[in-house]
């Protein structure tokens, strides 16, 4: 049963939440790539994550907590936390490209994660949605440079997001979305506050990075993240990390707009990506085994 007493969202819904969460993301990668320039990442991810809480904060204290739901936030928060700091130290070793490719692994590590949960065999529209995802992913960033400190570390990000993905997965049904992201959003703004204190420059932001921050803030932690739970709670694990592939495919739009190159690879990538989230959601309705019982229970709702 849903510990937030409201109706689950349709799948068609769910499935279009999670597509705004990774155009969400995508939006905003020229945005912080430009404000990481000017600021320290630390404290960047404490301002962006703590705006983002608090935009959250007054619409969740209407709703009565669920048990755990704190527990469940911090754990969600904590893979995130964890993912961002792999990723970005990661960066100092590798070059942008070469982290989105191993970062968006997370495609194949979301399904190996759900076969040693669940014991059971992903459907064949996973599978070929996964070959074509990767297979798009690599034409769009081009693949790896080579397998160092800086890759190792990124695959460490890789599977934290992955982990936080089967997090949201276990848990989305049992709490309100609101609150549950809520929680996220002050785990990693909280566990980042001090120690951005100690980081080159603090927080003495110049406006543009603070416009970022509320920017990222409000659109790519208060609205993405909400989307990935309230989605979660109908869309199975392995396919809600196909549909958010279209993070870099919109990071790459966003990119050829202001005049970056997305050449011929990167755009039969895209169109790659894109169909691995056709074949994905109309290649079989795939249902997390421990939901079953809770969508044939509740009346799809719209609305959401």
């Amino acid at each position: 049963m849903q510990g937030s007493d409201q109706k689950l969202p349709s799948r068609a819904a769910g499935a279009a939440a999670l597509a705004l969460a990774g155009f969400m993301f995508g939006s905003t990668f020229l945005v912080v790539q430009g404000a990481v320039e000017r600021a320290a990442v630390i404290p960047f991810l404490a301002v962006r994550f703590i705006i983002g809480g608090a935009v959250l904060w007054p619409l969740a204290r209407r709703k009565a907590p669920t048990p755990g739901v704190a527990r469940d936030g911090f754990l969600a928060g904590l893979s995130l936390l964890v993912g961002y700091l792999f990723q970005t130290y990661g960066l100092k070793y590798t070059s942008s490209s070469t982290s989105a490719f191993i970062t968006y692994l997370l495609v194949v590590m979301v399904p190996l994660m759900m076969v040693v949960r669940f014991r059971r065999l992903p459907g064949r529209n996973v599978v070929l949605g996964v070959a074509l995802a990767v297979s798009g992913l690599y034409l769009l960033s081009g693949g790896i440079d080579g397998l160092g400190k800086g890759e190792l570390l990124t695959v460490g990000a890789a599977f934290c997001f992955a982990l936080h993905i089967v997090i949201l997965g276990e848990v989305s049904g049992r709490h309100d979305p609101i609150r549950l992201t809520m929680w996220q959003a002050f785990t990693v703004g909280g566990a980042c506050l001090l120690p951005g204190i100690f980081a080159p420059g603090g927080y003495s932001f110049d406006a543009g990075v603070w416009g970022a921050a509320v920017f990222t803030g409000v659109g790519a932690t208060a609205l993405a993240f909400w989307c990935m739970a309230w989605a979660q709670q109908v869309v199975p694990e392995s396919q809600a990390a196909i549909i958010l592939l279209l993070e870099p495919v919109s990071a790459g739009v966003f990119g050829a707009v202001v005049g970056e190159e997305l050449g011929w690879g990167g755009l039969a990538g895209a169109v790659l990506i894109l169909a691995a989230v056709v074949v994905a959601e109309l290649g079989g309705h795939d249902h997390r085994p421990d939901a079953i019982g809770a969508e044939m229970a509740v009346v799809p709702d719209h609305s959401g």
